[in-house]
């Protein structure tokens, strides 16, 4: 048994073991990239965003997911003890923040990919790959428009109103659907249509507000966000 131990022996530590593997200009790349692509991905969401209310924080936690993740894919690339224990660990968290726009689920995912790409070394595939999807989101998004139903709510008073209700909303219609109708305490209606309108919706809504013995109209358009 050789009881000799020298200087670096003693000194022997699976810290500086990794240290010394570790590649700082490696690293610095992949999180300048990772930078970079994430602050593609928050031009795009800004240009492409058409809810009701702009989140500039959510926007900015997208450029930081994309850093983070390649972050944890440089730690977990060399030591399988660690990818394990980031599993388990990432296993038991729970994101409780509601999505409200399947779009914005798109731009986290992306996120998250760009990260992993920029993590594990593949560049070029993630600027290509960014380039596209940011081209097509800006195509689909700017460049088609989708026309929205709209939900259109009348109160009025009595039921005879019914008939010429119909007949206004038929003929500045292109589509219309009668989706529901109650009848509220002290003989008050009110009957929801869900239609497509031709044009100048302002004034066909002040037709319908202008009728004799209607309370309220009110039309909403819903496109993941329910806007007035």
């Amino acid at each position: 048994m050789d009881t000799n131990l020298t200087f670096n022996d003693i000194f022997k530590s699976s810290f500086l073991e990794k240290t010394e593997s570790f590649s700082l200009t490696d690293s610095l790349i992949g999180l300048l990239v990772a930078f970079a692509v994430g602050l593609f991905i928050y031009v795009i969401y800004k240009k492409t965003f058409s809810g009701v209310i702009y989140s500039h924080s959510f926007n900015i936690s997208l450029i930081v997911v994309s850093m983070a993740t390649a972050l944890i894919i440089m730690g977990i690339s060399s030591n399988v003890l660690l990818s394990l224990g980031m599993v388990g660990a990432l296993s038991i968290v729970r994101f409780r923040t509601p999505i409200k726009d399947p779009m914005d689920l798109v731009y986290i995912f992306w996120s998250i990919v760009a990260g992993i790409l920029c993590g594990a070394g593949f560049i070029p595939l993630v600027i290509v790959g960014s380039l596209l999807i940011g081209a097509v989101l800006l195509f689909f998004v700017n460049r088609i428009t989708v026309e929205n139903p709209y939900l259109l709510i009348v109160k009025y008073r009595t039921a005879e109103l019914e008939r010429s209700l119909e007949e206004i909303v038929s003929r500045q219609s292109r589509k219309h659907m009668l989706k529901s109708k109650s009848v509220m305490p002290g003989g008050e209606y009110e009957v929801t249509y869900e239609i497509r309108v031709k044009a100048h919706e302002g004034e066909f809504l002040n037709a319908i507000t202008e009728m004799e013995g209607v309370h309220s109209a009110v039309m909403l358009s819903y496109d993941g966000n329910f806007t007035a």
